[in-house]
């Protein structure tokens, strides 16, 4: 392509609500345009990016027997309604009624609609098993768009569904997609981990993430400094640096008076025992539905110094979201104390106490009495843990579950998730076939999604400086970017003329910047664009018989003769799609 001849229009400056680095350059670049608070138009360059990473994605998944369909971006809400998720996804499944007065969903996912699809016709085992997937557009209504395209409101994401018998056939195929997704980030040429996660309102009893690593990811990882085990925060196993458990006598029960003191830290202060030493008691509301009957509450222990893990909690509850804490009205009717006075003795609702918990002995909790604190108080003796688990966040330092190393905490951004859902979907919307024992039997599901856009924002997050973009090769718009420095010099414009056209018959992608503009200017927008190489062609270089090519991501300069210009670039891009595999574990 030519500028001149292009839509290509760069900015100075980023616009005011670009927060982080890959908003701000994917604006100032000219790849994206912002039409509405999470929406954006897709520049030409942009659409480049993303058509070769759906290629990449296409490319390794068609060769392990997955097949392309197309599935519609508006959903009757019944099929929503089947598995209850119309009410369950809250407001961000936008929702909608047409002319007639039936009511619609823009399709934040498509578990239903593809379930609905296979449930037609499948009749029997014969007919299993397969994998659906799709590159479509997704709409989900985020409360607060941010980041450019890492959390907006509309998307282009390939989901994939697998259909098997059973679940040893339906966790087959999800090694098969967990394989496939490692080769497409490996294509890719970025830092990625693959962690440990929770499936959300997706649902599933194994998942993992695929995440970019990159200082501005909203994602918190814990990752260990020997081995490959990484997991979100939300469900990584909290193990204590060393197993400390005390092992001193119980000691008699004590009230003491604590007017004031309502906090951890207040307490720890004025007793002078470390937080860590402390118990802390939380109490939450279990109820999913309705609450007009009343609250059903449950109390959390743990150390003074520990937070609590919300997912861990709402796993153990067995809750498909994060349980509510207690409004301190609620805690006083419960306990018959405020909060920041209150403990686990003499409670009649069931106690969740973490692990760390268990190594204490004598320690102090509320007294179920405002500004009144017990000491002494050890677990079976003066009460009884409904269950003991662990339901604490992790902390850098943590044992690693997996080794002797330690856990490290990162950000990533997530771009791949993959899920085993076993019969959820299936169940609800009666997907079902005829076994070989004569039995219906529900489909056993998996489902495997991409976020095509983020992934290439992500990219761009993880490599860039601060004079632009560095795009990995495999996925980069523009392979070469030529700036002719004398447009107005036919010989020089001859010159890049014949470049330009070899290089595009090597099967390159190359932007020509013919435009009439200061070599500066084009330098800036080129090192902005973020080609891996760029080719200065000019009077001065012709004069000398070499021209100048420079690496985008090194700034090095190599002067070669003007004979070996094309071969040069060809080389360079060829060598570096060649290299573009990543090492998952570099951190």
């Amino acid at each position: 392509m030519k500028w001149s001849k292009s839509f290509l229009f760069t900015l100075r400056d980023a616009p005011a609500d670009a927060e982080i680095d890959s908003h701000k350059l994917m604006m100032r670049a000219g790849l994206i345009r912002k039409v509405a608070p999470g929406i954006y138009s897709y520049g030409t360059l942009a659409l480049r990016a993303i058509r070769k990473f759906e290629n990449i994605v296409r490319e390794e998944l068609n060769k392990r027997g997955a097949q392309e369909i197309l599935m519609p971006v508006v959903h009757p809400a019944e099929l929503w309604q089947e598995t209850g998720r119309y009410e369950q996804m809250g407001a961000g499944l936008l929702k909608f009624k047409n002319r007639n007065d039936q009511n619609f969903v823009l399709g934040a996912t498509h578990e239903e609609v593809v379930t609905d699809y296979v449930r037609k016709d499948v009749k029997s085992y014969r007919d299993l098993p397969f994998n659906l997937y799709q590159i479509q557009t997704k709409y989900r209504d985020e409360i607060r768009p941010r980041f450019g395209l890492m959390r907006c409101r509309e998307f282009i994401m390939k989901d994939a569904y697998s259909f098997d018998e059973n679940s040893e056939g339906a966790l087959k195929t999800y090694q098969v997609m967990y394989d496939a997704y490692c080769s497409i980030f490996d294509r890719l040429g970025l830092k990625y981990r693959i962690v440990q996660a929770d499936a959300g309102n997706i649902g599933g009893s194994q998942t993992h993430e695929f995440q970019v690593l990159a200082d501005a990811g909203e994602d918190h990882l814990m990752v260990c400094n020997k081995c490959d085990f990484a997991a979100n925060i939300e469900v990584s196993p909290a193990i204590d640096k060393e197993n400390k458990k005390s092992h001193e006598a119980d000691k008699p029960l004590e009230t003491f008076a604590t007017p004031g003191l309502k906090t951890i830290a207040d307490l720890s202060k004025a007793l002078k025992v470390p937080e860590s030493e402390l118990v802390k008691t939380l109490f939450f509301a279990t109820n999913e539905g309705d609450v007009k009957l009343g609250v059903k509450p449950v109390a959390v222990l743990l150390r003074g110094s520990d937070e609590l893990n919300p997912i861990k909690l709402k796993n153990i509850l067995g809750l498909s979201n994060p349980p509510l804490m207690l409004t301190e009205r609620e805690v006083q009717e419960t306990t018959g104390a405020m909060p920041g006075s209150c403990g686990p003795v003499g409670l009649k609702i069931p106690i969740y106490m973490d692990v760390g918990v268990s190594g204490l002995k004598n320690f102090v909790v509320g007294a179920n009495k405002d500004d009144f604190h017990l000491k002494n108080v050890n677990a079976d003796r003066d009460f009884k843990a409904f269950k003991v688990a662990d339901l604490r966040l992790t902390k850098e330092g943590d044992r690693c579950p997996k080794c002797d190393g330690h856990l490290q905490s990162v950000r990533g951004i997530e771009v791949g998730h993959v899920f085993y859902l076993g019969t959820k979907y299936s169940i609800a919307m009666n997907a079902s076939f005829l076994a070989q024992d004569g039995q219906s039997k529900p489909m056993e599901m998996g489902c495997y999604g991409i976020g095509i856009t983020r992934t290439v924002q992500a990219a761009i997050e993880q490599s860039h400086d601060k004079d632009g973009i560095i795009w990995p090769v495999s996925i980069a718009p523009i392979h070469v970017h030529i700036c002719l420095l004398d447009p107005q010099d036919e010989e020089v414009k001859q010159a890049a003329e014949i470049i330009y056209s070899e290089l595009k018959s090597h099967g390159l992608d190359c932007l020509l910047d013919d435009r009439d503009e200061r070599p500066g200017v084009k330098f800036k927008d080129a090192d902005l664009i973020g080609a891996p190489l760029r080719i200065n062609v000019g009077a001065r270089a012709l004069k000398a018989g070499e021209l100048e090519l420079v690496i985008r991501q090194t700034k090095e300069v190599r002067k070669v003769p003007i004979a070996n210009c094309v071969e040069e670039a060809t080389s360079f891009i060829r060598a570096a799609r060649s290299s573009a595999s990543t090492p998952r574990m570099s951190l």
